[in-house]
């Protein structure tokens, strides 16, 4: 992918359904592969992963920068939809919380490598880190009052500092195999009940 000139985004025509659809799935294949291999991951294992040819990706997404940023705001979306739906489907606030959290770690361990993928585009970077916080931050609000409602968890939880300590604890996780960021995730998450 070269990593210069204007990116997907710079189109005005909206896409057709089908063309919606198919981006979606290129976004679901990136993550999944930006996962477990990192954003510097081959457009033909995306593709392959996409059961596209590489072409498809280049149309949807010229540069790496508007695939990574695309992959960024899609789990972003994906994970600020999650929160409602699972406070509404699980079978208790605390329950969605959790599960939520691991959507969130998903998602981190998927953003390492945004930064260079950007190439130094502070002003970009800065207003996806808005978006991010923007999105975010009043799902995880949401779960944590509704868990402080429910007696489950104490109430004196701030949703930033909760995120931030998660992201935190993910730092570091890709490159020792002996750290475990998602064990001790889940420990905080469970160290969040409300003592009985």
């Amino acid at each position: 992918m070269n990593d210069n000139g204007r990116g997907a985004e710079s189109t005005a025509r909206p896409k057709r359904k089908d063309a919606q659809r198919n981006q979606q799935t290129l976004l679901d294949a990136a993550a999944a592969v930006f996962v477990t291999s990192g954003v510097e991951a081959p457009v033909r294992d995306i593709a392959a992963k996409a059961g596209v040819g590489t072409g498809t990706i280049y149309r949807h997404f010229p540069t790496r920068a508007d695939l990574v940023i695309a992959v960024y705001r899609h789990q972003v979306d994906a994970c600020a939809e999650a929160g409602p739906a699972l406070l509404s489907t699980g079978p208790t606030p605390h329950a969605a919380l959790g599960q939520w959290v691991d959507l969130f770690v998903d998602f981190l361990v998927t953003k390492h490598g945004l930064a260079a993928a950007m190439q130094g585009d502070n002003s970009g970077f800065e207003a996806l880190h808005t978006y991010f916080l923007d999105r975010l931050l009043p799902v995880c609000t949401q779960l944590l009052d509704a868990a402080a409602a429910s007696g489950e968890i104490r109430s004196d939880l701030d949703a930033y500092q909760l995120m931030r300590g998660i992201g935190n604890l993910c730092i570091g996780a890709d490159s020792d195999p002996r750290y475990d960021a998602r064990r001790l995730v889940t420990l905080l998450v469970a160290g969040l009940r409300q003592p009985h």
